[in-house]
């Protein structure tokens, strides 16, 4: 069983170079799924080296970004600078698990993000700091034996089904308008690898 503690990220994060182009991509589900909303608060959940965190912020959103790695924040912030959006993110090196805001934001995404919690009790606290009116998208790992990151399976723990996260998100509180499984191939360095993610994302009525 992973211990997703910090001493995992910031060994993750050392090495595996941000520079890499297949861990420098937004996760191709963003436009998709919220790529027609207002621009407004969003908070990016285990941001990494901050490719959605500044996909956001180039369209707009005021972005908080937390992840528990200080070397993946490092290189986030790089991220950000490069692409001229800086002062509209805010890092924040957190345990996601563990840190309680005392606010909300109109967005909260979460893409890959795994802490030392149950995977639907990250995702139940997540959902929690969606604020009235606003959006929660998950993008997390399919359950199968084969999918993983190069030959390591991910194991059950870190893994959820749409229909596991969406009994999260119910009636009337909740409007779940998508929840899918989707498959799609990725090159990171000369890998090429195959990946099944599930994909969810649901409305906060009040």
């Amino acid at each position: 069983m992973h211990d997703f503690d910090k001493a995992f990220w910031e060994d993750h994060w050392s090495a595996h170079a941000p520079s890499d182009p297949g861990l420098d991509a937004p996760h191709p589900y963003l436009d998709r799924e919220i790529g027609g909303l207002a621009p407004g608060t969003a908070l990016d959940a285990g941001c990494g080296t901050g490719a959605e965190a500044v996909w956001l912020a180039e369209r707009g959103w005021q972005v908080t970004g937390v992840d528990l790695s200080a070397n993946a924040l490092a290189a986030a912030a790089r991220r950000a600078a490069a692409a001229g959006v800086a002062d509209r993110i805010d890092w924040v090196e957190a345990d996601i698990a563990r840190w309680r805001p005392r606010r909300t934001w109109s967005l909260v995404l979460t893409s890959y993000a795994h802490a030392d919690i149950g995977q639907l009790d990250l995702f139940r606290l997540l959902a929690s700091q969606v604020a009235p009116g606003g959006t929660l998208l998950v993008v997390a790992h399919a359950p199968s034996p084969a999918h993983g990151h190069g030959t390591v399976a991910h194991p059950a723990h870190a893994t959820a089904s749409p229909g596991d996260i969406a009994s999260l998100l119910t009636a009337p509180e909740w409007q779940v308008d998508s929840r899918y499984t989707s498959s799609r191939a990725l090159t990171i360095g000369t890998h090429r690898q195959h990946l099944r993610d599930v994909v969810v994302r649901a409305h906060r009525v009040h």
